[in-house]
């Protein structure tokens, strides 16, 4: 058990300033439409959009708005999304994975280029930095669900592989085919999560210096800013000094 990275807090943090915006929720309705066109419309038969739901729900998105999401899915007007993965270097050469939904391959990709261009950054080949990462299950609670301890254990039991607290909250991580089953455990045990998703987990970070952080910072808020863009993902931590200034 080991204290969540300072910049995954800022993140953290930052998610829930952001959680009213329409953006985040037009983000959210794009994962459940695709989920459940893909899938079944049904959320018991479709792993993949209750888990969309979740993630909605973790953010309060309205269940009108989540059923009109699910709906839109079986309509033949529905939009036809393609998923797609952009992986390079930020200014540090920090490693950063963009996950995308996009209904024009060339917008996005044009998008997604000039962006690591502008900041200082290069946009690499798919599993130029991917590597450096470990696809699986994140499950977030907050402080108020128990101490570190009482936390792990109902972790283990619910078949969890690791699990990062401090005073702002606890990250559970699990292998990604078993996120369902081991964030309904944990429901079980502890009650609602804050959230539950699918993450690139750094197998390690580098920490930056205040002006290497700004940089990163900025390209990270251009990329999520983007309509096309679902999640962002780098390698990098911040010290708790220069954490405080930003």
């Amino acid at each position: 058990m080991a204290g969540h990275s300072k910049w995954a807090n800022i993140q953290h943090r930052k998610g829930r300033q952001d959680a009213a915006r329409s953006k985040l929720f037009s983000k959210l309705s794009k994962e459940i439409t695709v989920a459940a066109k893909m899938g079944d419309p049904d959320p018991d038969k479709n792993p993949r959009l209750r888990l969309a739901i979740k993630a909605a729900r973790a953010q309060s998105m309205p269940k009108d708005v989540i059923d009109r999401a699910i709906k839109k899915s079986q309509l033949g007007d529905a939009a036809d999304y393609s998923e797609i993965r952009y992986e390079g270097y930020g200014p540090n050469g920090i490693a950063i994975i963009v996950e995308c939904m996009t209904d024009n391959l060339n917008r996005t990709a044009s998008n997604v280029r000039s962006y690591f261009t502008k900041f200082g950054g290069n946009l690499g080949t798919t599993g130029s930095v991917s590597f450096m990462f470990d696809r699986v299950g994140e499950v977030t609670y907050p402080v108020a669900a128990g101490d570190a301890d009482s936390v792990m254990l109902a972790a283990i039991e619910a078949g969890a592989e690791d699990v990062e607290s401090d005073d702002e909250g606890h990250w559970i991580y699990c292998p990604m085919e078993t996120l369902s089953d081991v964030s309904e455990a944990l429901e079980a045990a502890l009650g609602e999560a804050d959230e539950v998703k699918l993450i690139w987990k750094p197998q390690n970070r580098t920490d930056v210096d205040l002006e290497a952080a700004q940089k990163l910072m900025r390209l990270i808020d251009t990329l999520e800013d983007d309509d096309d863009v679902q999640s962002v993902t780098a390698n990098f931590d911040v010290p708790e000094e220069v954490a405080a200034q930003l």
